[in-house]
């Protein structure tokens, strides 16, 4: 599992553009890289809608947005689409990306213990290197924390 300081792993998975592609594709320029668990439930959509009213300042700090979760990329297009989204989704179907940075996880609902994305986000540096990480995301005000560590870099 990658963490604060290491190269990112750049592992194959499916890019917003449907096409197969690694993390860096990204790289030369920082990259908020947030992993979230399911397309159109009310976290995420928050979490999508708050880095969406964020897009531009993220841009003008330089710094990519990539939102991934297990979702396929029609799903993504649909949420985008509804909620005009301006926060790149990919996809990582089989789970390598997730693993390699430790957010695909056990997690526990009513006694039952099943996998699931942990909803976390990483910063990383223009060289590709993990700068900072967040684990167990609590969306309200999430977004606009890490915008201040992108503008700090």
């Amino acid at each position: 599992m990658a963490g604060i300081g290491e190269q990112a792993p750049d592992v194959t998975f499916e890019g917003p553009d449907g096409a197969q592609t690694t993390l860096a594709a990204w790289r030369g320029q920082p990259l908020v890289l947030y992993f979230y668990p399911k397309d159109d439930t009310s976290g995420c959509t928050k979490e999508a809608q708050d880095f969406t009213e964020l897009a531009d300042a993220f841009a003008a700090a330089g710094v990519a947005l990539l939102g991934v979760s297990k979702d396929s990329a029609k799903k993504h297009k649909a949420f985008t689409d509804k909620y005009g989204l301006k926060v790149p989704l990919g996809t990582d179907a089989d789970g390598v990306l997730l693993e390699a940075f430790g957010a695909w996880v056990e997690k526990s609902m009513y006694g039952r213990k099943y996998m699931g994305i942990d909803r976390s986000t990483f910063l990383i540096d223009k060289d590709g290197r993990i700068v900072r990480e967040w684990r167990k995301v609590k969306v309200p005000g999430h977004a606009k924390e890490v915008l201040a560590a992108a503008q700090a870099l």
